[in-house]
């Protein structure tokens, strides 16, 4: 069954409107709901329509507008027992913002949460794309169907671009059933280098972890290095039995089979909300796992959570300070701060040479005026 399976007819004349702007004008700050951006910039307001077209369950596909809302995406999709397979972070929470979160904005910056570790990121959903570049061209890209081979891979390309290659105006998903069960695995009390090589040894089973997460102790509460699985229920509990046997050498455990509080905890991680509230900066780096605990070590933040098995840290450090000096190999990118930290540090970590020169003949390829988010990505 294919729901709403022909484009708005709306569409056509939005975004030919949209290519005859940005023909004519320029620089344009490229935006979904605004919920997510991190990166500075100036310019006239950009952002795609909110329609709804193609949703087809069999096929486990689905085509939008850029600008539909997450939450209607979401709700399309549990009529079928469906889901966004990536776990998409809300950081309204995290930056102190409201607004609406939308498809386009999710591809945009490849937002991934928890679930990534086990199933792949944003990108690797992503079937298709249609953008505006920086000629006023309408381009698509891929299709509806994971083996697409339609030359170079601009689907890819346009995840995690923040919007400086073009204005995303739709987007084709692969998406997944929701499981019959979600389970959690608990040990307390680890330090971090010990939470670290629990989590490793978790992701190294065949027992498809979904989830592999640690939360320092805090007041009153012991640290908890955090284990899920997902699937169905005979499945998960035979898995998680094995898991715990797995595990023993790093000390007792307990399992949350509870489903209420599975997606309490899970939703947590995802957001962030350990730093809801909190004063000070939000890194989110990226690091080899077994590096994780000596990267914190030397950073001493005011607070960290573990994810993707110590492979993401999110680092809540005093205002101002420059985590990157503090690093061998990885990346950071700060993702709350003052506009005059980000503009002295930088939001995304630097590129090296090779990658900046890639990166650049690649921006002046699709906007070669440099009208969208102009100074975002450096």
């Amino acid at each position: 069954m294919s729901i709403l399976g022909a484009k708005h007819p709306e569409f056509a004349a939005w975004e030919a409107e949209i290519c005859a702007g940005v023909q004519g004008g320029g620089p344009f700050a490229v935006h979904g709901g605004g919920t997510r951006r991190i990166g500075l910039c100036e310019g006239a307001s950009l952002s795609a329509a909110d329609a709804t077209w193609d949703y087809d369950p069999g096929a486990l596909t689905l085509t939008v507008a850029a600008g539909v809302p997450v939450e209607v995406i979401d709700k399309m999709l549990a009529t079928e027992r469906q889901r966004i397979a990536f776990e998409v972070p809300d950081l309204r929470g995290l930056l102190g913002r409201d607004g609406i979160s939308t498809i386009g904005g999710i591809v945009a910056t490849n937002a991934s949460g928890p679930r990534r570790v086990g199933v792949g990121a944003c990108r690797d959903f992503c079937l298709g794309v249609g953008f505006v570049d920086g000629r006023g061209r309408a381009i698509k890209n891929g299709g509806r169907v994971m083996k697409n081979v339609t030359g170079l891979d601009l689907v890819k390309l346009m995840a995690g671009s923040h919007g400086t290659l073009g204005l995303l105006t739709e987007i084709s998903l692969k998406v997944q059933p929701v499981p019959e069960m979600a389970a959690t695995l608990i040990i307390e009390g680890l330090s971090e280098p010990e939470a670290v090589a629990a989590m490793s040894a978790a992701l190294g089973t065949p027992f498809d972890v979904t989830g592999a997460a640690h939360l320092p102790a805090g007041v009153g509460v012991a640290a908890r290095t955090l284990i899920r699985l997902e699937g169905f229920e005979s499945s998960v509990a035979y898995r998680m039995g094995a898991l715990q046997t797995a595990l023993a050498a790093f000390g007792d455990s307990a399992v949350d089979w509870d489903s209420v509080t599975n997606d309490e905890t899970w939703s947590a991680i995802r957001d962030v909300a350990r730093f809801h509230g909190t004063d000070g900066d939000v890194w989110r780096v990226s690091v080899k796992p077994s590096d994780a605990p000596a990267l914190v070590a030397a950073v001493q933040p005011e607070d960290v959570l573990y994810d993707w098995g110590g492979g993401r840290l999110w680092l809540l450090t005093q205002a101002g300070m420059d985590v990157r000096t503090k690093m061998g190999a990885g990346h950071a990118t700060l993702i709350r701060a003052s506009d005059g930290t980000k503009r002295r540090l930088g939001v995304f970590h630097p590129e090296n040479a090779v990658v900046a020169k890639l990166s650049g003949g690649l921006r002046r390829k699709f906007d070669p005026d440099q009208k969208f988010n102009r100074g975002m990505m450096g």
